[in-house]
């Protein structure tokens, strides 16, 4: 009973961020927004990176109704395109003083075949390439904000994956649900790979499952699997409580010294054994700086 109370209580805690930035891709809608309006709250200086500017627009309104904080804006970011990246990461880099908190948020879920701008197959381009070379391009300003801390929110999802250095992009066999579940996976042998890189600089990194959510991320699942998360619906969180465990982990003091790890429910969860697996992490990341073009030692 304790761990289903877990699960649906907010996490609560009175923790003030006056002073300090933060950066959420995906802040336009569900845990996003969610996230963003309570850390706006506590007096940060929110940035939502959002692809779709009209709806980005709507929902900048929304969180500075809801939280009384002015100081929330929004950027143009779309994690299916380099280019983009760069570009968000550039405009941070000259016009932003600080950046404690990037929360990498945005994500696409058992999407038919696709590819982005860079060649990369969707979910896993979005899901880690994305967030991989976007965290990479701010790391610099990060590391002079410290105390500062990298979230990376991923999935329970991760435990059905595996990671095929050979076809990271699905090319010889798409199955929707495997390469979302690869992309998941990606996130928290990202998160291991850069506590360890981040050790002793003041930044550190987080991964966490939100919960099984009811957000837009449903809209690519199949008949039959929608009417399944429907019949599971009490058993889902809201947005609101899918957002607890990305606060948790960007606001609890008690985690400053904590890096590496993976959270659900407000608290440290077991996640799979290929998920602890350190020699694949490093040949992902050594895979991802090729695949990127980029050195990142």
């Amino acid at each position: 009973m304790q761990a289903l109370r877990n699960m649906f209580r907010p996490w609560s805690s009175d923790a003030r961020l006056d002073g300090k930035t933060v950066i959420i891709t995906g802040a336009n809608t569900g845990i996003g927004k969610e996230t963003a309006i309570d850390l706006a709250k506590r007096g940060a200086r929110v940035i939502m990176a959002c692809r779709d500017t009209e709806k980005a627009d709507a929902a900048l309104k929304e969180v500075k109704d809801a939280s009384g904080n002015q100081d929330v804006v929004t950027s143009r970011l779309d994690l299916a395109d380099s280019k983009s990246i760069k570009e968000f990461a550039e405009n941070i880099n000259k016009e932003e003083k600080q950046v404690n908190i990037l929360i990498n948020n945005a994500g696409v879920m058992v999407c038919p075949y696709g590819k982005t701008a860079d060649g990369f197959e969707m979910q896993v381009g979005v899901n880690h390439m994305g967030h991989f070379l976007l965290t990479y391009l701010l790391l610099d300003l990060i590391k002079r904000s410290t105390p500062a801390r990298i979230i990376n929110v991923s999935s329970m999802a991760h435990q059905w994956g595996t990671i095929n250095l050979e076809d990271i992009n699905s090319e010889k066999n798409y199955d929707k649900q495997k390469a979302y579940s690869q992309s998941k996976l990606a996130n928290i042998l990202f998160t291991r790979s850069l506590a360890k890189n981040l050790e002793g600089s003041g930044v550190t990194a987080y991964a966490l499952h939100p919960g099984v959510v009811q957000t837009e991320l449903w809209r690519h699942l199949n008949k039959s699997q929608q009417a399944a998360m429907w019949l599971a619906k009490p058993f889902t969180k809201t947005s609101v409580q899918g957002a607890q465990t990305s606060i948790y982990c960007a606001v609890a003091p008690e985690l400053e010294t904590e890096s590496g790890k993976y959270y659900s429910d407000c608290t440290p969860a077991k996640c799979s054994q290929a998920a602890m697996d350190d020699e694949v992490a490093q040949r992902l990341w050594e895979l991802s700086c090729k695949m990127l073009s980029i050195t990142w030692e």
